[in-house]
């Protein structure tokens, strides 16, 4: 049973996107969102929160399309379909712990670390290299902070504390895209994705896809003012800074994860399987995604 939308006052279906308050997402979603280019029928909207509550959101059925953790993709994959475009990828990189400087691995690991939230992918990926933790959850802009207020001795810390924690004199105790890199003989670690709830019907959730793929291609290609449209997201973040980490997770593979991106979904879920934070009936090889040619 397909799922009727509500239309706006020119008979087009209204959507909803959730997306986090980053400058990568209101990157790729600008074009959509302001109207950039035609999408006959539809008339997209953004809601802004952060992943965690993006992800419990869709658990909850709510959006049309959100961007959500891999992590938490099988826990929604039932309702929602993961689409082939608006994937963030560490290309090398990627969520990180950090401590002030002089703090030891060991120290780090006797003591409780501050996580972003325990649907995220960043806390899978800690619990696959790290095994066992102390851990409590904290508002991922409040990481740093607690950090440095002495709170915490370290922090599990994403999006653009990745660029900042420079700023803070902070070190790095380990890098998760590094670490998942040499793990999987160069897979990119894989950490967000936009998916499309499944009750809209086939031919809806193909063209939300493909809007959503123009979308990326069109602020990849006018990207000046798509950079400034994100930095209204970026928390103060400079304008260096701004393009810096647009740059990081926007790229060819947002627009196309391509073979070895959904090669390493599909490890980064087995992996997770392996230790009991991934559900373990969710059946991987048979994972799809919404507008891929696969090889």
């Amino acid at each position: 049973m397909e799922t009727k939308l509500p239309t706006d006052e020119e008979g087009n279906m209204i959507v909803r996107i959730g997306h986090s308050p980053d400058p990568d997402d209101a990157f790729m979603f600008h074009a959509m969102t302001t109207n950039a280019f035609p999408t006959p029928g539809y008339k997209f909207v953004h809601e802004l929160q952060d992943i965690e509550t993006l992800n419990h959101r869709a658990m909850r059925k709510e959006l049309e399309v959100s961007a959500v953790s891999i992590h938490a993709y099988p826990d929604i994959s039932e309702d929602y379909a993961l689409m082939n475009c608006g994937a963030s990828m560490g290309e090398g990189y990627g969520p990180m712990i950090v401590a002030k400087k002089g703090v030891t691995e060991d120290e780090v690991k006797s003591n409780k670390i501050a996580v972003p939230g325990l649907k995220t992918s960043a806390f899978l990926g800690i619990k696959m290299c790290w095994g066992d933790l102390d851990y409590e959850v904290v508002p991922f802009d409040e990481i740093i902070p607690r950090i440095l207020d002495g709170t915490y001795k370290s922090g599990l810390i994403i999006h653009e504390g990745q660029l900042t924690y420079t700023q803070h004199d902070l070190q790095v105790i380990v890098n998760l895209g590094v670490w998942w890199n040499e793990k999987t003989n160069g897979l990119p670690m894989p950490l967000g994705g936009n998916v499309v709830r499944r009750d809209l019907g086939k031919n809806v959730m193909e063209d939300i896809t493909r809007y959503t793929k123009m979308s990326i291609e069109h602020s990849i290609q006018n990207p000046d003012t798509a950079l400034e449209f994100a930095k209204k997201w970026g928390r103060g973040i400079d304008d260096d800074t701004n393009r810096e980490f647009v740059t990081m997770y926007v790229n060819e593979r947002t627009i196309d994860y391509k073979a070895e991106g959904r090669e390493s979904i599909r490890q980064f879920l087995q992996e997770g399987q392996k230790i009991g934070l991934i559900r373990e009936d969710f059946k991987v090889d048979e994972l799809k995604f919404i507008g891929a040619i696969e090889e």
